[in-house]
């Protein structure tokens, strides 16, 4: 069972989608909250699996949240489900730690889908974020910390881009789930990031795969 937190200031989208929610067999809204202040609070006091977070929000906003939430418990999978693609709230909200990132005109199962799907490691972006990061993104200059990845590492950087699995990368590889889960962890630490998210990120931004 996927236990989920729901922060939202609207109560009528919170009652909708957690009805939806609630009805499928795999997932339990365990809380709801109101505003960021409430959401950290119960995302700390019920570890949930998945955190559905909200942006705009009284008292504190959803990027704040995000941010106090990772601070405190760094594993947290936060998916922002949100009526915002602006860049002040697009870049701030990844960079926050957020995993993945959906519209609320998204429909509610596929919601539902981002939420299975950032269970199992993957990062889910609506294809404008996406677009965001690989046209505005790319233009800013990083050091080159890429340099130091391995070619295999290069292989399951891509393929975790295309926003495959672990398990996926390693079928596709011919490589073991254990190698994959160490390649992985070698990308996030010689790319100084702390996600998988932030790790395609930084691919984005250096035009990693660019032919």
């Amino acid at each position: 069972m996927i236990r989920v937190l729901f922060a939202d200031d609207h109560e009528m989208v919170r009652i909708g989608v957690s009805s939806y929610l609630s009805a499928q067999k795999d997932i339990e809204v365990v809380a709801e909250a109101d505003d960021g202040d409430e959401a950290v609070e119960l995302a700390l006091q019920h570890k949930p699996d998945i955190i559905l977070m909200d942006l705009v929000m009284k008292r504190m906003d959803g990027i704040e949240a995000t941010r106090n939430i990772i601070a405190k418990w760094p594993e947290a999978k936060i998916i922002i489900v949100t009526s915002f693609l602006d860049d002040e709230k697009v870049y701030p909200a990844l960079e926050a730690g957020a995993t993945s990132y959906m519209l609320k005109t998204s429909k509610a199962k596929d919601i539902a889908e981002a939420i299975r799907a950032t269970y199992k490691g993957q990062s889910i972006l609506e294809p404008e974020v996406t677009g965001k990061i690989m046209t505005k993104m790319r233009t800013k200059p990083v050091e080159h910390l890429h340099d130091s990845l391995t070619e295999r590492e290069q292989e399951v950087l891509k393929l975790m881009a295309e926003g495959k699995s672990n398990q996926e990368i390693a079928d596709e590889l011919f490589i073991a789930l254990k190698t994959v889960k160490v390649h992985v962890s070698n990308i996030l630490a010689k790319l100084e990031v702390h996600d998988r998210t932030q790790a395609v990120i930084y691919a984005f931004k250096n035009n990693m795969f660019e032919q």
